[in-house]
C-alpha cells in the first residue's frame, strides 16, 4: 500500500484560517456507505441526521499551550513544542525543538532558567523543566501561545485561537493535548443541548492528542510508518453504554479520528460472546496508551459513523477516514469538496459518514 495512493490536490485558499463564526455554522458533507448518497447542510443541523437512541461519543481532552519560545544561553531563540508529560514527578516533557540543541543545553525564558535538554531520541528531545509539573502548567497560560498547525497562519498571537481551538466540551481536569481534536471544535452548548433533547446519549473520554495523531507519514510503503503512541482515559461507566449501545443495536458515532482510535482500541479490552454481544465490562476506569494504526482493510469493530474534518494529503487520518469508507470513494468526495470550495483541515468544514 503506497502512501501517494492518498495524494490529492488542494488549492490554498481552501486552506481555513478563521473558524466559522459562530463555531456551529461550518458546512456539513454526508455521506452514506449504504446507499452512497452525499448531501450538502450545515453543521448545526447535524441532529436532523442523528437517530434517537444514538451514542455520541466524544474525545473531551484539552488543549494546553503547548509552544513556547526560549532562549539558549548563546542567545539564539529556539521553539518548544510540548508533546507530552513522561514523568510529572520531575516534570519531563517529550518535545520538538525548532533549532539546534543538544542534551545538557540551558533554556530561559526572558533571562530565568526554564529547562534543561535531557536526550534526545529520534527527531524529539526529553526536556526537565524547572517549576514543579502543576505550577508550570499555570505558568504556560502565560508564556506558551496556543499551538495552532503550521497552515494555519498568524502574523502575531490571536487570544480569540484560545478559546476557538478548544472543544467546548474540554475538561479541566484532562488537560494534556497539543492539538485540538478538531472534529468536535464544530460544537456549541446550544447544539449538544438540542442532540441530548433528541434522546441521543453524548459519552465522553480522553485521548491526549500528539505526536501519534498529527506525525507525517514519512515511508512510501505505508504499512512501514509507525505511530506514536497517546494516553487515553476512559471510565468505567463510558464502557459499558458504549456496550450496552453495540449490544442493542444502536449506532456509535465517533466524534473524530481520535474519538475513534480510543473506541478502536478499547474493543481489545472488552469480551466478546459467541453472538457478537459485549460481556459487561466489570473493571476499573482504564487508562491506557495506544498506537493503533487504522489504514484500509482494517475491520472497525465499534465505530458505526464518523464525523470527522477534511484531512492533509497522505496523512494517518486519510488513511483512517480511507478504511472506513473506502480509499476511492473518499478521493471522490474529497473532490467534490474542493469542487464545492469546502474549507479544509483544522478550522475547516466538516463530514459525516453514516
Amino acid at each position: 500500500m503506497n502512501l501517494s495512493e492518498f495524494d490529492y490536490h488542494l488549492p490554498q485558499e481552501l486552506i481555513a484560517q478563521e473558524p466559522a463564526s459562530p463555531r456551529d455554522h461550518s458546512r456539513l458533507l454526508v455521506y452514506n456507505r449504504q446507499n452512497k448518497e452525499i448531501k450538502h447542510s450545515s453543521f448545526y443541523d447535524i441532529v436532523d441526521f442523528l437517530k434517537k437512541d444514538d451514542l455520541l461519543f466524544v474525545n473531551n481532552s484539552k488543549v494546553f499551550k503547548a509552544r513556547v519560545l526560549a532562549k539558549k544561553e548563546s542567545g539564539g531563540q529556539i521553539e518548544i513544542f510540548l508533546l507530552k508529560n513522561i514523568n510529572k514527578e520531575k516534570n519531563i516533557w517529550q518535545c520538538l525543538i525548532g533549532g539546534k540543541v543538544k542534551p545538557g543545553f540551558k533554556l530561559f525564558f526572558n533571562n530565568i532558567f526554564l529547562a534543561e535538554v535531557l536526550e534526545k531520541e529520534d527527531n524529539t528531545f526529553f526536556v526537565s523543566f524547572q517549576e514543579n509539573y502543576l505550577d508550570f502548567i499555570k505558568t504556560l497560560e502565560s508564556i506558551g501561545q496556543t499551538p495552532l498547525p503550521p497552515y494555519i497562519k498568524r502574523d502575531e498571537k490571536n487570544k480569540k485561537d484560545v478559546l476557538s481551538y478548544q472543544t467546548v466540551y474540554a475538561k479541566e481536569d484532562k488537560i494534556g493535548s497539543s492539538a485540538a481534536p478538531t472534529a468536535g471544535l464544530h460544537f456549541t452548548d446550544e447544539l449538544l443541548k438540542k442532540i441530548e433533547k433528541k434522546g441521543i446519549r453524548i459519552v465522553e473520554a480522553s485521548l491526549h492528542v500528539g505526536l501519534g495523531t498529527f506525525l507525517p507519514i514519512k515511508t512510501e510503503n505505508v504499512l512501514e510508518h509507525k505511530m506514536h503512541s497517546e494516553d487515553v482515559e476512559i471510565s468505567a461507566e463510558a464502557i459499558n453504554l458504549i456496550a450496552k449501545a453495540k449490544n442493542e443495536g444502536q449506532r456509535v458515532i465517533a466524534v473524530g479520528t481520535t474519538s475513534c482510535r480510543i473506541l478502536e482500541s478499547l474493543s481489545s479490552y472488552l469480551n466478546f460472546d459467541e453472538s457478537g454481544k459485549i460481556e459487561k465490562y466489570q473493571g476499573n476506569d482504564l487508562r491506557f496508551s495506544t498506537d493503533i494504526f487504522i489504514y484500509p482493510g482494517y475491520n472497525f469493530k465499534i465505530v458505526d459513523c464518523l464525523l470527522t474534518n477534511f484531512h492533509l494529503p497522505k496523512s494517518s487520518l486519510l488513511l483512517l477516514v480511507s478504511a472506513f469508507a473506502g480509499r476511492e470513494q473518499m478521493l471522490n468526495l474529497y473532490q467534490e469538496a474542493v469542487d464545492l470550495k469546502y474549507r479544509f483541515f483544522s478550522y475547516g468544514d466538516a463530514m459525516l459518514i453514516i
